[in-house]
């Protein structure tokens, strides 16, 4: 029990895989306007993540390692991920209509998001995880990028009617921003 909330601390806040490992920038910067659609955005990630992580796990377990295929990891994971998407695309469109339109185009990059890639390749070749720790790590991360997510929602949509030099405008002071986030979350490193 320990171990495992360790890896979801770890997972979640000191080694947040959008301030650290820079991954899912680009939904990071493009759906953190609104904090309803980082809300949305953010759950649906979490969805995604753990479920693929967890998939992603049972299938490398127990089909290619056994099979000698892991070279297909990188392949069979795109094609866990992509369904999974496809998945919460359909339940979004069918019952929240207005989320699905206000996430716009960044609902289908959660597919290429690196961030859901990167979790279910970690857990096979960097850390070796079991499926349970797996899926905690999925969890975590998606976690912690939902809370990227909505941080820098609220400090944009807080900062939208700030007098803002015109150079530092939209994407640049977006940029500064996500820096300074990621010193702040920086400090965390000493937790674990």
């Amino acid at each position: 029990m320990k171990e495992l909330l360790i890896i979801a601390i770890s997972s979640a806040i000191v080694n947040n895989v959008v301030f650290s490992q820079f991954l899912g920038i680009c939904p990071f910067l493009g759906v953190s306007k609104k904090t309803d659609q980082a809300v949305g955005m953010g759950g649906a990630v979490i969805f995604v993540l753990t479920l693929s992580a967890f998939v992603s796990e049972l299938l490398y377990q127990f089909i290619l390692v056994p099979l000698h295929f892991q070279y297909l990891e990188t392949i069979v994971f795109i094609l866990i991920i992509a369904a999974m998407v496809q998945f919460v695309e359909m339940f979004l469109k069918k019952s929240m209509p207005s989320l699905y339109r206000s996430l716009g185009v960044y609902l289908p990059l959660i597919t290429t998001n690196c961030a859901v890639l990167g979790v279910a390749l970690n857990n096979v070749d960097k850390y070796d995880y079991n499926i349970l720790q797996g899926t905690v790590n999925g969890f975590a991360t998606a976690v912690g990028f939902a809370i990227a997510l909505i941080l820098m929602a609220g400090i944009r949509e807080k900062i939208e009617y700030n007098d803002i030099p015109k150079p530092f405008k939209g994407t640049a002071i977006v940029l500064i921003i996500s820096g300074l986030m990621a010193i702040a979350f920086i400090g965390f490193s000493g937790i674990i």
